[in-house]
């Protein structure tokens, strides 16, 4: 395998062919005129081929040194803007922020908390990789976003996970479903509903599965959907019942479009918040995330609770 070129000689090298000279090369480099022509032997012995032709006082390029300066150009203006932006990073408030949310949070929390980091760190370059639990927990390991936005996962050992709000699961119905006429669930009538629930392959329902099966019940006619908004649409057309946290559904609720029920005595609660590699260090950037969040979701865990719950008969 090839030894990778020595900078300090490829930089000396690029010097001496801008100039064509070794005093000026020497003098521009702050090395002596001795140093400057070993180091060029030595470039030379390391690519096995003469780069220099020297006439008098002048250097002229070989047809290997042309072609050598050519990708030496390149080489030394990549370092030089590694270095730069390296050096940016060094500065106050210039940093990144990669983080992973789910749809949901990309919806109704980071706009919010986005705006607010914002104001501090004005020149943070912010990207967002939207993805439910499953899909943020991948993107931490392969170390594509630094924080993720989602609900606690189990037994992810490796990921530290900081609790922001908990969230409790109801029925929502259009206003003219039998189940909001009569104010109540009827058990019986539960697995022989239509549903609207949120994509399959999300963590939601997941939970929703299990709690349903705990309750020996299997909900039999699905429709799924990517999007909360089309869902709630659905609902309202009487298309069929979902089941979501009112916090989603608080302006559909307020204007009545929506009903929401309880799932019965039995609670079925998620927790959000945020995940990152168990024992990393948080810059000061991702710490005011996390301060942000924590602020932004205080409001959206007093209307997370569920409304008064009704009987399930």
């Amino acid at each position: 395998m090839n030894q990778p070129l020595d900078s300090r000689q490829l930089r000396a090298f690029a010097t001496l062919a801008r100039t064509g000279s070794f005093t000026l090369a020497a003098k521009e480099l702050y090395l002596s005129q001795s140093a400057v022509s070993h180091s060029m032997k030595a470039l030379e012995q390391d690519v096995g081929c003469r780069l220099l032709d020297r006439m008098g006082k002048k250097v002229l390029l070989t047809q290997a040194g042309e072609q050598l300066l050519h990708h030496a150009q390149k080489i030394l203006s990549e370092m030089s803007e590694a270095r730069a932006s390296l050096q940016q990073l060094g500065k106050w408030g210039r940093t990144r922020l990669r983080i992973g949310a789910s749809p949901t949070a990309c919806q109704y929390i980071l706009p919010a908390v986005l705006r607010e980091f914002k104001e501090s760190f004005p020149r943070c370059l912010i990207s967002v990789e939207p993805g439910d639990t499953p899909e943020a927990i991948a993107l931490l390991r392969e170390n594509r976003i630094d924080l993720a936005l989602a609900l606690e996962p189990k037994n992810e050992e490796k990921m530290d996970f900081h609790p922001l709000f908990t969230d409790e699961m109801v029925f929502l119905t259009s206003p003219s479903h039998p189940w909001a006429t009569a104010g109540h669930v009827t058990r019986e009538e539960i697995p022989r509903q239509h549903y609207v629930l949120y994509n399959k392959n999300s963590y939601t329902f997941r939970l929703v599965e299990e709690y349903f099966r705990a309750e020996d019940m299997v909900l039999n006619t699905v429709i799924e959907f990517g999007s909360m908004e089309a869902i709630k649409e659905l609902v309202k057309l009487g298309l069929g019942v979902s089941i979501l946290a009112p916090w989603i559904t608080q302006k559909e609720l307020q204007e009545k479009s929506l009903v929401s029920l309880s799932l019965g005595r039995r609670k079925l609660k998620r927790t959000w918040g945020i995940m990152h590699w168990r024992g990393r260090r948080l810059s000061l950037a991702e710490e005011t995330f996390v301060s942000l969040c924590r602020t932004v979701t205080e409001e959206l865990a007093q209307k997370a609770a569920c409304p008064e719950p009704t009987a399930t008969n």
